[in-house]
This record gives C-alpha cells, structure tokens and sequence, in this order.
C-alpha cells in the first residue's frame, strides 16, 4: 500500500494505492472518507491498481477555501496515480455523483462505473413519508443548534441503520468507524463551492458505459426508486438490490460488496492490464 499526496488547485489530496494494473478508483459517500473502502481496496487491489482518496473537507485531505471542481480533483488523482488511464470509477452516495459527472465530461477516461446508492445532479427533490420526516426534522434542529454528538446519533440512524430500522442496529467496528470519519466532516472548515452542477438525471440514458447499480433494501424509499430508474434508463446497466443493508454497504457488508466489484472488473470490457 503507498500513500500519496496529490496538489489539485489549494488542495493536498491524501490518496492511497494498492496493487498494480488497471485503475479502480473509489469515491466515498458525504458522511464518511475513504476508510470506507477499506476492505475492498486489499481486496480489489489484489489484481487491479486500486485507489481511494479522500475528497475536501475529508479525511486526510487538506485544502484551502477556494472554488473547485470535485472532476477536476477526480482527475488530478487518476494522473498522479495512474498516468490517466482509463479506469472503473466506485462512488458510494455523493461519491457516484461524482462518478457520474466524471463519465459524462471525459469519457475516454471511465470504462466502467460502480454506482451505490448514487446521488444525481438534477434527480427529482426528495419526498419523506412522516415517519423518516420527523427524524430529517430533528437533524435540521440539531443541525441548527451545532450539537455534534446529536448530528452524529441522527446521520448514523438515517445513513448507516436506515431510515425505517432500528436505530443502533448496524453496531460494533463498523459503527466506531462510522462515527470516527464522519467527526472529522463536522470539524472540517470550509472548502468552497464545487461547481459540477450540471444536471445529468436527464441525460442516462446518453450514459453508455458498462454500469452496476447496487443499493440496500433499507436505504431511503427515494434512492431506492432512483437506482431502479438508472437501471431502466442506462443503456448498459444491471442492478443488484441487497438485502438488509442500508446506505453503506461498503462499510456494512464489505466481503460481498468486494465480490461483486470483482465480478465486474473481470466483466467490464479491457480486462485487467
């Protein structure tokens, strides 16, 4: 495993690398950094050139306040660890936005996309039924008081039990571990204003690479039903519903995310280098 820094506009991007071959980058979620890719970084890695960093305001990484393009540091990170290769894009939640974006402004670059629970520049406002609405209510309260522990308790309840589960039920490494990456996204300063906004919902079906969707049976109704349209509407893609999972299956259930990711590197057209 070799660590880098990687310089993209006033930020030092900290990104790790495991193994050689044909590039896997991973893009983690809104609530967590690239530890969320833990397991299936050794496991990828094992035969392709597997790549995690962490995004601004995340993690290892530092930045200064600036306008930016969440692209271009995608980019950045592809050149200094892959000679811009073209490579399979992983993104969990914001992180498959960005994959999205990615794919849809250089193409030759992406040959493959893993999408989880994937966020969609111009997808439809989100809709809560009353129960999940109350407990969005109290993160907004939280939210607007700056009670971290609070904010912590209710991202946890929403994003790694699901909305409609239980709450704690997701415990043990994976919930410390939650909770340990998203405390540094609550005391990170800001970083600026990422200017990918283009709407891409619109446009899937112009998406033509080789795609999986993946989302968990407990995530938000609204995602759910946005990763059954991709499906329907990307030329190239196949979804996969897991059960009992909510929002991070990376984290919650990493043995059997990493199998369906190799499963797909060995599908995906260009084989492994």
């Amino acid at each position: 495993m070799s660590h880098h820094r990687i310089e993209s506009g006033r930020a030092l991007l900290a990104a790790e690398v495991a193994g050689e071959g044909a590039p896997v980058v991973f893009l983690h979620a809104a609530v967590t950094d690239r530890r969320l890719w833990r397991v299936e970084l050794e496991g990828v890695g094992a035969t392709s050139r597997a790549i995690a960093y962490d995004r601004r305001g995340f993690g290892e990484t530092r930045a200064e306040t600036e306008d930016y393009s969440s692209v271009a540091d995608l980019m950045a990170v592809l050149e200094a660890t892959a000679e811009g290769a073209a490579a399979i894009l992983v993104g969990c939640s914001q992180g498959g936005r960005i994959a999205i974006d990615a794919a849809f402004r250089h193409p030759s670059r992406v040959r493959g996309l893993v999408l989880i629970a994937p966020s969609v520049t111009g997808a439809p406002e989100a809709t809560y039924p009353p129960e999940i609405e109350s407990v969005t209510a109290q993160l907004t309260e939280a939210e607007k008081g700056g009670d971290p522990e609070r904010i912590g308790a209710l991202k946890a309840r929403l994003w790694l039990d699901g909305p409609l589960a239980p709450e704690g039920r997701v415990a043990g490494p994976a919930r410390r571990l939650f909770h340990e990456m998203h405390s540094i996204v609550l005391r990170s300063p800001p970083v600026g204003s990422d200017s990918d906004t283009a709407p891409n919902f619109q446009r899937l079906s112009e998406l033509s690479v080789p795609s999986l969707i993946l989302w968990g049976d407990l995530d938000f109704p609204h995602i759910q039903e946005r990763c059954r349209h991709m499906v329907a509407a990307m030329p190239r893609a196949s979804g996969r519903k897991m059960t009992k999972v909510a929002h991070l299956p990376s984290l919650e259930r990493p043995a059997e995310v990493t199998g369906l990711l190799t499963d797909f590197i060995d599908r995906c057209p260009g084989g492994r280098a």
